[in-house]
């Protein structure tokens, strides 16, 4: 009786710790696409020229 006692235990563990790494795994999901999701949203709105940026300093002789 005592080996089914810590079966069961064991068995009930397992299904938590499967269950928490189903929302962890959901939760990293969800922030990879928001992230992506911001990062579309941003790529409009910034400017992209083949044009080189302009150099701060002056160029030495």
């Amino acid at each position: 009786m005592y080996e089914y006692e810590i079966q069961q235990a064991r068995s009930a563990d397992l299904l938590r710790k499967a269950e928490h790494e189903r929302l962890v795994r959901e939760a990293v999901r969800t922030r990879r696409a928001a992230r992506r999701a911001a990062q579309e949203r941003t790529a409009g709105t910034e400017s992209h020229t083949d044009r080189p940026r302009r150099r701060w300093s002056t160029r030495a002789a």
